[in-house]
């Protein structure tokens, strides 16, 4: 008797394309999912008012990844990315965290005050008041 000829042989030749399919269906269905959620908040945030409302930068934060590659022939690198994160206060009390790009994280510096201009969730600026740096 062959492995193939048996039970145990037919029911693998059942059960992976099942897994295989199912793995297909689920990362397709994360891409989808994750296009749907992007577009929905782009959307959103072109709905929304621009505003400019004077703020306090309170916080700053970053959120450092790293990712293990490896490649076809044994090879393994490492990739580091950095999101960027500044939390402002309004003038009311709340707190609205931005992810910003680094170039204005590393210009942002906390308990600076200004006018902080942003669209729903999209941070678009923040202009700093000379005469509070002082």
């Amino acid at each position: 008797m062959t492995p193939f000829n048996d039970s145990f042989g037919d029911a693998l030749f059942t059960i992976v394309p099942i897994i295989v399919f199912i793995g297909f269906i689920t990362v397709f269905g994360l891409i989808i999912f994750f296009i749907i959620r992007g577009t929905s908040t782009w959307k959103y945030n072109n709905a929304q008012p621009r505003l400019t409302v004077l703020a306090k930068v309170v916080s700053k934060r970053e959120n450092i990844t790293t990712h293990a590659h490896n490649d076809t022939n044994n090879f393994s690198h490492t990739s580091t990315s950095t999101d960027y994160f500044v939390t402002f206060q309004v003038e009311s009390g709340d707190r609205i965290e931005f992810r910003v790009d680094g170039n204005e994280y590393g210009l942002l510096i906390e308990q600076d005050e200004g006018n902080l201009t942003f669209q729903g969730t999209r941070y678009l600026g923040f202009t700093r008041n000379i005469s509070s740096t002082l």
